[in-house]
């Protein structure tokens, strides 16, 4: 394969200046969080992501788009009041709902399922600098234990609180599903900005203020409560000090950081200091505070991260002090917000400042997890590639650049000042939006860009007589039903003959597009067909857990088969929708008549939708297994994409067996599709049931390496040259190859490898279900190695690593003798409070009737055993084992090496990969296939790289063996390989970053 490392995009992540989760904490809550648990990112061009924490994978659903000269500033969440039912049968939960602040004095209010404001809310008052939500009503209970219902005209939902540059605290109503102005409170005549706001209490407002204050006020009546003086700055320095920062623990105590780098603590009652500790050495920006009052953490602009902690006591005891337990620098420029969620599993916070990156970090085992730094870059890849003329296509904010790649010289002398990479086309938009998608045509002949407000479609031609590599852009007439609202996603087809729009609502419309003749231009037909998806059951969520309405049901991905006959879209719920390009005449000789008896309503509109599709050249678009549509997954759809018809011979899998080529174009056309939880399932197309493969490969044998990493994939290209049938996946951080004529070893196998003992694959033996479950590692070292358990961020930190830690026994005594006490460690405590409680959550079993399906699709009944007098290579090896599978004269040894310790194999030898360069480990087996008396080493079953680091994106170029557009003959280079790619990495210290807080600590 060969590779383009490039790094010439210059794509910019954009500073991070506002965190929020959707949801408080709640101790009283058991497992990894709530279904409906997201977390907002907004981010310095407007651009807002929605993440997903999915249990510490940390995945990144979608991004509302911004536009030009707009920031997010600030993001706080809601949750309306649940409603009753009227028929009684039970309580609806309420909506999540979205706020921001920035540079304005507009609220704007964010539609999740269209991906773009729904409301705006702005006044005659100044600019907003912060903003906060009221807390969630709680039912007071009587002394019998019966919650009280709330007073006559109380509103239990949550207002919005937004602090403004002329000091006025502005109150907005969330009621009736909108957004209005209720009251404004202000001090006095004093006009000193308000730089953020905090509830103390749900009636109780806290504000810091630039004038060296804190101010109370009560939102009932506007009141103002009580202001707190902070006094003078330090001496030579500014006599004002700014309070960037208060937060309140569960008891009332307020907590504030200030441009001095003090945190002061205030009690809440009288409002008089507590405490004061001075842990930075610049301005404090944020304070972040634990669900139990038990921690606190600062960030400043001295990029520090410092954590404090109450000393021992008994709690709620006041005279108890506050300590600096331990300060970090994960950042490389200034710590400017934090966003906290706890639970009974769950204890994390997330930081984000100019360096674009988010951090995760332990809150309640902070010191013993390591922290895990998300990357900046989109996991939604913003490149596309057009292989035949070998452009690369990069779009963000407004712009869009188009490179033209150059040949790999097949020696360095060929070219000696080194590769140079083009820019052929530029484009820049006209509007405020930001891109929301762009597409290259496979021929590169087409470019469609899209907003969240209209879709423009441009034609690409070579210039004639000025410079023969730039591109000549010109935009081509869209039709209004086409263009207006915007998208979501673009998509053109392979062919470049269809253009695929999904709306920001997740509707998706089919244009056809009319390629240039010697007679006309190229053109867009005007009919527009809008495809219909399978309907599908909502998920009901609890009252508590709020709905995101049908956010789930955002399409993420959609991809044209290679013939660009069939269409296939999944969302983030798990749902893959699949539409075929069918004749007219074969549309209607195969509809089934309708049954009188079970024709409803819903029938009737499909088929009228049906009979209402455009027909272009006699073909239309048909939804495929409308009536036994494939099932919904288990998790988000991440990508898919179609296998590439093969029609060379059968592959000859590891069992033995020989595999009927799936790349029949007509009959077996396959889907591949990559779940958010690394879940690799394939599908029949024409059946809309698991393919041949999928059966044979479930989830529990996918590698642990592969289903263990934290990063989610990104984007995938197949590799069919050559007879191959390969699968690369990509991270931010990874490269991985599956190789998909070979079948993944069972667990129990993949297991007994590592020990130098055959598997029950090997032995002929079905997975008994005794065995199924994955022994749970236990050992306090094991368990930090594997990571199997952690609170949402990093890894457990080793014992021998960890800067601070408490013991990890403790003495366990059951009633009045201490003699009989019992010393227990603390992992297995808490493992077996997880396991007790969580049981429904637990993702490492593994299930019997797949697993014993799954190796009886492989046919290994008939293993037998082989006299091992038979002849082998000799390889100086001892414990060698024959085995003869099926009635094949093919044989399989299984080598263990005993002789040495030192002796390692070969990288291109391992059986099950290995990250590239690495050497395999000593107890590694090597299997060799015998037939006809030779025995050559078995191809890798898949392979991974993490050498390379921030990876923008990665796109196929043409076959090195074909002709370009100007009709010259390459010869083809490295043997028969002629895989090319180019992988765009974007590393950090490439990006540039605004300047830091310098002082002479550093």
């Amino acid at each position: 394969m060969d590779i383009h490392r490039c790094r010439f995009v210059p794509y910019n992540p954009q500073a991070i200046n506002a965190l929020s989760f959707s949801h408080p904490s709640s101790l009283d809550l058991a497992g990894r969080g709530v279904p409906t648990l997201r977390l907002a990112v907004g981010r310095a061009n407007g651009d807002i992501e929605i993440w997903n924490p999915l249990r510490g994978a940390w995945f990144q659903e979608t991004v509302l788009r911004g536009g030009k000269d707009r920031s997010i500033e600030g993001l706080t969440w809601t949750l309306d009041p649940a409603e009753d039912i009227m028929d009684g049968s039970g309580t609806r939960p309420g909506r999540l709902r979205l706020f921001s602040i920035g540079y304005s004095n507009t609220v704007t209010e964010w539609d999740l399922e269209q991906g773009r404001p729904a409301r705006h809310s702005g006044g005659n008052y100044g600019e907003i600098w912060c903003l906060a939500a009221q807390p969630c009503w709680n039912a007071v209970k009587r002394k019998d234990g019966k919650p009280l219902h709330p007073a006559e005209g109380e509103y239990t939902g949550q207002h919005l609180a937004a602090g403004c540059a002329d000091g006025s605290i502005v109150i907005l109503s969330t009621a009736d599903n909108d957004l209005k102005f209720l009251r404004i409170m202000r001090p006095s005549t004093k006009r000193a900005r308000v730089l953020s706001i905090t509830f103390q209490s749900r009636n109780v407002i806290a504000a810091g203020y630039a004038d060296s204050s804190i101010r109370l006020f009560d939102i009932r009546n506007g009141r103002l409560l009580r202001t707190i003086s902070l006094g003078r700055g330090p001496i030579g320095g500014p006599t004002g000090i700014l309070v960037w920062s208060v937060r309140c623990l569960p008891d009332g105590t307020i907590v504030s950081g200030d441009s001095t780098g003090e945190v002061r603590f205030w009690d809440g009652k009288n409002y008089s200091l507590i405490q004061r500790l001075q842990g930075h050495q610049a301005d404090i920006l944020d304070i972040a505070v634990s669900a139990d009052g038990e921690s606190v953490i600062s960030g400043g602009a001295d990029q520090r991260t410092v954590v404090y902690r109450l000393k021992e006591g008994e709690k709620g005891d006041k005279k108890r002090r506050w300590a600096e337990l331990m300060h970090r620098r994960y950042h490389t420029h200034d710590v400017k917000a934090f966003a906290v969620y706890e639970t009974k599993d769950i204890s994390v916070v997330v930081s984000g400042g100019p360096d674009a990156a988010p951090v995760v970090l332990p809150l309640r085992e902070f010191g013993k997890e390591h922290h895990r730094k998300l990357s900046p870059l989109p996991q939604l890849p913003q490149l596309t590639s057009a292989p035949s003329r070998r452009l690369l296509m990069s779009f963000w904010d407004q712009e869009v650049r188009i490179w033209r790649v150059p040949r790999k010289p097949t020696h360095f002398q060929d070219n000696p000042d080194g590769q140079k990479y083009q820019l052929v086309g530029k484009i820049l938009l006209q509007g405020e939006d930001n891109i929301t998608s762009a597409t290259l045509s496979p021929d590169g002949s087409f470019l469609a860009v899209a907003t969240v407000t209209c879709v423009r479609v441009f034609s690409l031609r070579r210039q004639k007589g000025i410079a023969k590599d730039i591109l000549r852009v010109q935009r081509l007439d869209v039709p209004s039903e086409l263009a207006k609202d915007g998208a979501r996603l673009v998509c053109i087809s392979p062919d470049s003959r269809w253009l695929c729009v999904v709306r920001p609502n997740s509707d998706i419309l089919l244009v056809r597009i009319q390629p240039a003749s010697a007679q006309a231009r190229s053109r867009i037909i005007s009919n527009v067909s809008k495809l219909r998806r399978v309907p599908r059951y909502s998920r009901y969520e609890k009252p508590s857990h709020g709905t995101l309405g049908n956010f789930d049901r955002t399409i993420r991905t959609v991809v044209f088969s290679e013939d660009s006959r069939i269409l296939a879209s999944g969302d983030l719920s798990g749902c893959v929708d699949i539409w075929l390009l069918e004749s007219v005449g074969e549309l209607l000789s195969v509809r089934p008549a309708k049954k009188v008896n079970q024709t409803t309503s819903s029938d009737d509109e499909s088929s009228d939708d049906e009979d209402e599709q455009p027909i272009f050249d006699g073909q239309r678009w048909q939804l495929s297994l409308r009536e036994t549509p494939i099932p919904r997954l288990g998790s988000g759809v991440i990508l898919m994409l179609f296998r590439p018809p093969r029609l060379s011979q059968p592959a000859l899998l590891t069992n033995g067996e020989n595999h009927s080529p799936s790349g029949n174009p007509e009959n077996n056309i396959c889907l591949m599709v990559i779940t958010s939880d690394h879940r690799l399932v394939e599908f029949d197309v024409q059946s809309g049931k698991y393919s041949d493969w999928a059966r044979r490969n479930p989830k529990a044998y996918l590698p642990a390496e592969f289903t263990s990493i934290k990063d989610r994939a990104m984007g995938g290209i197949w590799d069919s040259n050559e007879g191959r049938e390969r699968l690369w996946l990509y991270g931010t951080s990874w490269l991985w190859m599956f190789d998909l004529e070979q079948d993944f070893p069972p667990p129990e196998n993949a297991a007994a490898a590592t020990k130098g003992q055959p598997g029950p694959e090997a032995s002929g033996q079905l997975i008994k279900s005794s065995s199924l479950k994955r022994k749970r590692e236990l050992d306090y070292e094991e368990d930090d190695i594997k990571g199997k358990s952690n609170s949402g961020a990093g890894d457990r930190i080793s014992r021998s690593q960890a800067d601070i830690s408490l013991g990890a026994n403790f003495k366990k005594i059951v009633g009045k003798d201490e003699s009989q006490g019992e010393w227990v460690s603390f992992r297995i405590e808490h493992q077996q409070d997880i396991i007790g409680e969580n049981e429904d959550e637990r993702d490492d079993f593994v299930g019997s009737s797949d697993s014993n399906f799954a190796m009886l699709r492989r046919d290994y009944q008939g293993v037998e055993k082989v006299d091992s007098s038979q002849s082998c290579h000799s390889t100086g090896v001892e414990d060698t084992k024959f085995f003869r599978i099926g009635q094949k004269a093919t044989s399989v040894a299984v080598v263990s090496d005993n002789s040495s310790s030192n002796h390692v194999l070969p990288p291109n030898e391992a059986v099950n990969g290995n990250i590239e360069g690495g050497p395999a480990s000593p107890s590694q087996q090597q299997m060799m296939e015998a037939e006809h008396d030779t025995s050559p080493q078995l191809p890798r079953r898949w392979w991974y790289t993490f050498k390379y680091r921030d990876i923008l994106g990665i796109v196929q170029l043409r076959s090195p063996s074909e002709s370009d557009e100007d009709n010259e003959e390459i010869k083809p280079k490295h043997g028969n390989n002629h895989f090319e790619v180019v992988i765009v990495e974007r590393p950090m210290w490439d990006v540039n970053l605004p300047g830091r807080y310098l002082r002479d600590y550093e």
